[in-house]
């Protein structure tokens, strides 16, 4: 991950969703053998993390046993972490501490630490902890961007004061600062239109932390504010620029569908950056 960050100031996170029915991609990665290639291939197209989960977070999804959850992610954590940095995308304690003994490196917290127990399996084992911000569990979430637009009066502000007190909690726990990543959770007991305000001031966030910020705006609801009728899979572009956003206000992750893709335009940019004949973002000259 640093060799990324230093290469093109920012790493690269792909998603691998080992459920039936994640918002996005549902069901195409579920089993050994479907979840161990799409993280090869996540690996191939210059992933720098594969964040893998085992239960859905989409708005109104419900919890998932932490027996099933493990039945569906172990074996392709413990694959891929021989290969590379794995996060675990859990709100489960036992599972979390599972896949850690099987080499995740990272914890990906979408709850922003409701069950505090997942502070105390990072601080034991020494993992990172990536807290997303979160009021309530996306099963109270009234369909997608549903959230009353009431509910914040300044959403960086609010957001970040809620992180601030979570994140008090991780280090009473055992967690070092230094561990900890913040994600403001696009999409997370969230209107449309806090996301997106959340992502347009993404400097902001950077520079009110002093912790990397992770931001994933990949593929989500809040960006159909740019193309009403876009289906998930049919919002490259939007995704795309939002992780360019993202890295040029100094996100220092970026969590995403479409790897090859996000990989080539933050290279692009780097090239850009450039004269021809210098070297570019792999060393070769452009």
């Amino acid at each position: 991950m640093k060799t990324a960050v230093a290469r093109r100031g920012v790493a690269i996170m792909g998603v691998c969703n080992v459920t039936p029915d994640s918002f996005s991609d549902g069901g195409r990665y579920l089993g050994r053998d479907a979840a161990r290639a799409q993280a090869e291939e996540l690996l191939r197209q210059g992933a720098d993390i594969v964040d893998i989960g085992g239960e859905s977070t989409r708005p109104g999804s419900e919890p998932v046993p932490a027996a099933l959850q493990l039945e569906r992610v172990l074996d392709v954590v413990r694959w891929t972490a021989e290969r590379a940095c794995v996060s675990i995308d859990t709100t489960s304690p036992a599972v979390a501490a599972a896949c850690l003994d099987a080499g995740a490196h990272v914890v990906n917290d979408v709850s922003l630490l409701a069950n505090e127990e997942l502070a105390s399996v990072c601080a034991g084992s020494g993992a990172a902890l990536v807290l997303s911000h979160a009021r309530a569990a996306q099963s109270k979430m009234d369909g997608f961007g549903g959230w009353p637009m009431s509910a914040y009066q300044d959403v960086v502000v609010d957001v970040l004061a809620d992180w601030e007190r979570a994140a008090a909690r991780a280090g009473e726990l055992g967690v070092p600062r230094e561990a900890l990543v913040m994600d403001p959770g696009l999409g997370f007991s969230k209107a449309s239109r806090h996301s997106f305000e959340l992502l347009r001031r993404t400097a902001e966030l950077v520079a009110a932390v002093d912790v990397p910020v992770l931001v994933g705006a990949s593929r989500k609801s809040f960006l159909t504010l740019v193309d009403r009728d876009a289906k998930p899979m049919e919002r490259e572009g939007a995704s795309l620029v939002a992780a360019l956003h993202a890295a040029r206000a100094g996100a220092a992750i970026v969590r995403v569908h479409d790897v090859r893709a996000t990989r080539q335009a933050l290279d692009m940019e780097v090239v850009l950056g450039t004269r021809i004949g210098h070297a570019g973002p792999d060393g070769e000259g452009v």
